[in-house]
């Protein structure tokens, strides 16, 4: 299963190296051109009559850490990169650098920790990686400083129908592009397996100035709170209601005309769809709709269960939803213009 493939890849922001190779050996049989900028970002394209430009875009990177620091007693210190809520990490495990060195995140057990310390939010300061090691030069023999850190967590399917991985954001629009490529378009069109987006949605920026899309549709993982704690008034998308449509979050208010047909039109047509019902987050679209003269540009989205953690989940069916809305996008795409 290629969300598996994908899921299972590191790709820290900054060090997408590794996902970035897999997916350009499955670009190969289908784009007319592929190149890697000097961000990282991987981008093919797919040649149509010429008249137009389209761009899709999803993140190759996930949130992970970096190595700023080995202890004396060979503990690993580290920084985030890209927004992770320290609450979930405690004893999970992960892997250091390119020989993919095991670690476990630790911190003071409970028994020796303060009552403060106990009803405060851990601080990464106060935390680190255990990869066993007796002292700082053992250490120093498997770690570098600046070697990144991804969660250790493998695939699997829970029921028949979710999936449980690292990363689901944004593998599951990577493994949609994946997908879309293999499809006939009417206008040249634009791949984009864009780099750290989770530290500023850096890649998308550049990508995007160097295409100057006339049209953009980013696909994306988002926040699904769909879970105990939560009434449902709450809830900011829901697991298993099809693709997400964004109307506005915090970097981004998206074109109406656009956002109200790919909502209206998979309807019409039979796809499962939903509205993202908050105006937190952002994504790609936040870049791409400011480039050069601004450019009309949408999100469609995979609902994820703990986004940013060792372990999301999604379901297999919202991610068919949100592929059939890009294929859509792009097979009807002088509607999506406004060409009609």
């Amino acid at each position: 299963m290629l969300i598996e493939e994908l899921t299972n890849l590191n790709g820290v922001s900054g060090d997408e190296g590794e996902i970035r190779a897999f997916i350009r050996s499955q670009l190969e049989l289908y784009a007319d051109e592929i190149i890697t900028d000097t961000i990282g970002n991987l981008i093919a394209l797919k040649k149509g009559d010429g008249q137009k430009r389209i761009m899709l875009s999803a993140h190759m990177d996930e949130v992970g850490f970096i190595v700023s620091g080995i202890t004396d007693k060979g503990f690993i210190e580290f920084k985030t990169v890209g927004g992770i809520d320290t609450r979930v990490i405690i004893s999970k495990k992960v892997v250091i650098g390119k020989n993919k060195v095991k670690g476990v995140i630790g911190m003071k057990a409970i028994h020796l920790q303060k009552r403060s310390e106990r009803e405060s939010v851990p601080r990464v300061r106060d935390i680190f990686i255990d990869i066993g090691a007796k002292d700082k030069k053992t250490a120093e023999e498997k770690v570098k400083l600046g070697d990144y850190i991804a969660f250790d967590t493998q695939f699997e399917m829970l029921g028949e129908d979710t999936v449980k991985a690292k990363a689901i954001d944004d593998r599951a629009g990577c493994a949609i592009l994946l997908e879309l490529i293999k499809k006939p378009v009417k206008y040249d069109t634009y791949f984009c397996f864009t780099t750290q987006e989770e530290v500023g949605l850096r890649g998308a920026r550049v990508a995007a100035h160097r295409i100057n899309p006339d049209i953009a549709l980013v696909l994306e993982a988002t926040t699904c709170s769909d879970v105990y704690g939560f009434d449902e008034h709450e809830y900011v998308t829901s697991m298993g209601e099809g693709a997400v449509v964004t109307f506005m979050d915090r970097t981004t208010i998206v074109d109406k005309k656009l956002r109200s047909w790919l909502y209206d039109t998979a309807k019409n047509v039979g796809i499962p769809v939903q509205y993202k019902r908050t105006t937190a987050g952002g994504n790609d679209a936040g870049r791409i709709h400011l480039t050069r003269g601004g450019v009309k540009t949408a999100s469609v989205s995979v609902p994820c269960r703990y986004l940013h953690s060792p372990c999301g989940l999604a379901s297999l069916k919202d991610i068919k939803a949100a592929c059939d809305v890009a294929e859509m996008f792009l097979s009807r795409i002088d509607e999506a213009l406004g060409k009609e």
